[in-house]
């Protein structure tokens, strides 16, 4: 058996233009001065009220809270705007299925978005059979905490030998790093190879096209 868990923004799907836009809105709503277009995309993974309070560098909870709320009310109505607001990555769809055509393979997903948004996307996206769990930050603590994985391998019963992460972020492999996992860093999302090798990615790749080579090295 083995668990491959991915991270979404970033990861899975492309939502960088649309996460940063509805920051710098969220901010300029409450007449504080939007974050620049670079550090949103900094924070992208985390979990929104974490990634909202490095943005606004306070620990304010009421503020905090209102740029939250703010944030999530605006993203919310951006989707009726377009319905390809939030695309997949190139060969995406295609390595998910050949993982799910694995019975060897069960598939998760940890990530910084809340759990109704991932079931919207999956949705969407007409993946929602593919993952066997899903960890986000409405019943754990947010990334680089272990905790998503932690969990994830409770649910499944797969052991840290057993388990990948999949993400384009630092905070994706100190997770990994944290739980006692391996992870795969993919070079098409919000942080920079030479930040995810740094980290201490396992593996790095730049296409899904190469996914299952490197699934299949780390647990020979």
């Amino acid at each position: 058996m083995k668990l491959v868990v991915f991270d979404m923004d970033g990861t899975l799907i492309d939502t960088h233009g649309l996460i940063t836009e509805q920051m710098g809105r969220a901010f300029t709503s409450l007449g504080l001065e939007a974050p620049t277009v670079e550090a949103s995309r900094r924070v992208i993974g985390l979990s929104l009220p974490v990634a909202i309070g490095q943005l606004a560098g306070s620990e304010d909870a009421d503020l905090v809270g209102r740029l939250v709320e703010s944030y999530r009310t605006l993203y919310r109505a951006s989707l009726t705007e377009s319905a390809d607001r939030e695309p997949l990555f190139p060969g995406t769809r295609e390595a998910l299925d050949r993982l799910r055509g694995d019975d060897s393979a069960i598939l998760g997903i940890a990530t910084g978005k809340g759990l109704t948004g991932v079931n919207r996307i999956l949705g969407i996206h007409g993946l929602a059979g593919h993952f066997s769990t899903l960890q986000t930050p409405d019943h754990n603590p947010s990334k680089p905490h272990p905790g998503m994985l932690l969990r994830a391998m409770s649910e499944t019963g797969a052991d840290t030998a057993e388990t990948i992460m999949i993400g384009d972020t630092t905070f994706d492999i100190q997770l990994a790093n944290a739980a006692g996992v391996r992870s795969i860093g993919v070079s098409w999302g919000y942080h920079d190879r030479e930040e995810l090798v740094a980290a201490g990615a396992t593996l790095m790749i730049d296409r899904y096209d190469d996914l299952d080579a490197a699934i299949a090295s780390l647990l020979e």
